[in-house]
């Protein structure tokens, strides 16, 4: 079977969706005949093979509303005898891309990630060519039960609905001595405090801002933020105002294979997302794989599908500082949940959300 993956950008770019395609990837090349059409960040087109898989990725004009302006998109799939064309949404020119692109005989199936929540402007654009896409779709993958029924685009499609989760290599999530070893020096650096540990880009949706000022009420107990992003600043400033500073650490960007002893030497993790432009979170699957409880947020989103209250963690509303803090209090004080908490989070890793277990899936679905 000859099928093409139409996505927004490609590993080596960073970000949830493409960490998806690269892992989906990976797994499929040995079962399909793979291509992938993605856009470029510059304004040429590259070609290459990268782990045995073919990619395209197309010039870029520019950008406008934080989607990739490239033309020849449409030209590079035409000239594709696909069997099956994948596309990955948002993404408004690979929409138009393929609407215009598709012949009658080729299969269409779209994996809808995430509703467009900000950019009305673009709404108003998009929101035609994504009815068309899943109009023409024979199936519409979603990634989570709950992201069907609070979207109001995929519950207009809900006959056509397919759930498969995101799935993870939980290989790297493993602990091994290199990690165990890191994770103590990694405490001892903070002198055994209770550590808690959250991933993600400094935007307005991670809510991490809820986290630091918990933390207030957290005595003794570090916070450590992964990631980078536009609000760093006024994060530490906020920091600074609440009195926590000095357990507030913004590490920044850390290379995906520096972030798992990080995990292992944290007690809880933190998804204090406030906005459902938050799908799914997948760092929440990483942390569980780690055995980590993890505090989430009651978000109308996939959120906490992934962990589950009182199961592999807590989940608290979202915005609602007293509600956090009281959760992780309460971890931090109990020692049995904590771990009973954090075995459930792995179990459920491993039986739902691995690689192995997506690529099945989906392939059941490319052979229907």
């Amino acid at each position: 079977m000859r099928v093409v993956q139409v996505g927004k950008y490609y590993y080596p770019y960073v970000g949830g969706i493409e960490s998806h395609l690269y892992t989906l990837c990976n797994e499929l090349k040995g079962h399909v005949d793979l291509d992938v059409v993605v856009s470029n960040t510059a304004a040429h087109t590259v070609r290459e093979v990268q782990q045995g898989v073919s990619i395209t990725r197309c010039a870029a004009l520019g950008t406008w509303a934080s989607t990739s302006l490239s033309p020849t998109m449409l030209l590079e799939l035409r000239q594709r005898p696909a069997d099956l064309v994948h596309v990955h949404l948002p993404h408004p020119v690979g929409a138009a891309s393929c609407l215009a692109a598709l012949r009658p005989a080729q299969r269409l199936i779209v994996t809808y990630h995430s509703d467009v929540v900000r950019q009305q402007r673009l709404l108003a654009l998009y929101a035609p060519l994504v009815d068309r896409l899943l109009a023409r779709a024979e199936a519409v993958i979603a990634t989570s039960p709950d992201y069907v029924e609070s979207s109001a685009v995929l519950t207009r499609f809900r006959d056509k609905c397919v759930v498969v989760p995101y799935g993870i290599d939980l290989e790297l999530f493993r602990r091994t001595d290199a990690h165990s070893h890191e994770a103590a020096r990694i405490r001892e650096r903070y002198r055994g405090a209770p550590l808690l540990i959250a991933v993600g880009r400094l935007i307005y949706y991670k809510g991490f801002e809820f986290a630091i000022r918990a933390l207030a009420g957290v005595p003794d107990a570090h916070l450590i933020v992964i990631g980078d992003g536009p609000l760093r600043g006024s994060l530490e400033a906020l920091a600074r105002e609440c009195g926590v500073s000095d357990r507030v650490h913004l590490i920044g960007e850390l290379q995906n294979a520096a972030i798992p002893p990080y995990y292992f030497a944290s007690d809880v993790y933190l998804l204090p997302s406030i906005a459902r432009s938050e799908a799914f979170g997948i760092v929440q699957i990483e942390a569980m794989a780690c055995g980590l409880p993890v505090i989430n947020t009651a978000l109308p989103s996939g959120v906490p599908f992934v962990s589950r209250h009182r199961e592999s963690g807590l989940t608290v509303p979202p915005s609602d500082v007293e509600a956090l803090t009281r959760a992780i209090n309460e971890l931090l004080r109990d020692k049995d949940m904590r771990e009973t908490m954090g075995r459930a989070g792995r179990a459920r890793a491993e039986l739902d959300f691995s690689k192995e277990t997506l690529a099945r899936r989906l392939l059941e679905l490319y052979a229907a």
